[in-house]
């Protein structure tokens, strides 16, 4: 799988990129806070798919209640892959990258935030971002969230949902998080299918040849490999300055005040050419 700093990032900046653009009846944010608070989210749901093993780093975010919940959704995963693999899918001894690694699991589980924080209101949305701020925390600052130990980032985690809560109108809340949820899911599963592994995005509703998870991936000469050179030297860096240029520019008045220093800069620039001539 993609590592989970470069799952993370890629998931805020997909979130900066998608809460620009989302319809207002779909829960776009409103003011600056709540688009950082959607990327969040976004950021912290690109982590999930990966809490289908208790290996994963990311299973580790809320110490032995996450490793715990983590070897129940493996669990989950396999009886589910078992039940419905086709006739030319492997045996698997365990439920990593199947399951929580489809369009189906993303779908359903945004529709299922959505109506969760329908019925339940604030406290559903505290809930929601708790666990998605959690793991953002644990992929974007993994080196501090190691050092600092799982209590610290829970603690970390309760703090920032709490404060993020109100940027969260609760009449558009249901849907926009939702939203930010299936879409962090998605992203996940993007990041993965570019690696030499490839992922079950389709299954298990979209037979091929016989077999019902087959692995949607890029060509071995253009597919990467995890934590390789390229992910680490150039695919996370170049996320991680597109992201934080994005964030700026999502700024209210940042657009304006940047295109306004720039034409001021060249109206300068091309006076003092004239002068000069």
């Amino acid at each position: 799988m993609v590592m989970g700093p470069t799952h993370a990032v890629s998931g805020a900046l997909v979130g900066l990129i998608v809460a620009d653009v989302l319809p207002p009846e779909w829960g776009a944010p409103a003011s600056t806070a709540e688009t950082f608070a959607f990327a969040a989210v976004c950021s912290g749901a690109a982590l999930l798919p990966d809490l289908d093993t208790a290996q994963s780093t990311v299973a580790r975010s809320f110490g032995p209640v996450s490793q715990a919940f983590a070897r129940g959704v493996d669990a989950v995963s396999l009886g589910y892959y078992s039940v419905t693999k086709g006739k030319r899918d492997r045996k698997r001894r365990g439920g990593h990258r199947t399951m929580t690694h489809t369009a189906l699991f993303a779908i359903l589980l945004g529709l299922g935030v959505s109506a969760l924080v329908a019925r339940f209101g604030r406290e559903a949305i505290i809930g929601v971002l708790f666990v998605t701020l959690g793991l953002a925390l644990r992929g974007l600052f993994g080196t501090w969230s190691k050092r600092r130990g799982w209590v610290v980032v829970t603690l970390s985690a309760l703090v920032l949902s709490i404060l993020s809560w109100r940027w969260f109108p609760e009449e558009v809340a249901s849907t926009g998080l939702g939203v930010a949820v299936a879409l962090g899911c998605a992203t996940h599963c993007l990041g993965d299918a570019v690696t030499k592994e490839g992922i079950p995005f389709l299954a298990p509703f979209v037979p091929w040849r016989g077999s019902r998870w087959w692995e949607i991936k890029l060509p071995s000469m253009l597919s990467i490999r995890a934590g390789g050179p390229f992910e680490m030297g150039f695919l996370g860096p170049a996320l991680t300055v597109a992201a934080v240029a994005l964030a700026i520019w999502s700024v209210d008045g940042a657009p304006e005040h940047i295109l306004g220093t720039l034409e001021a800069s060249g109206l300068s620039f091309w006076e003092g050419d004239l002068a000069n001539r």
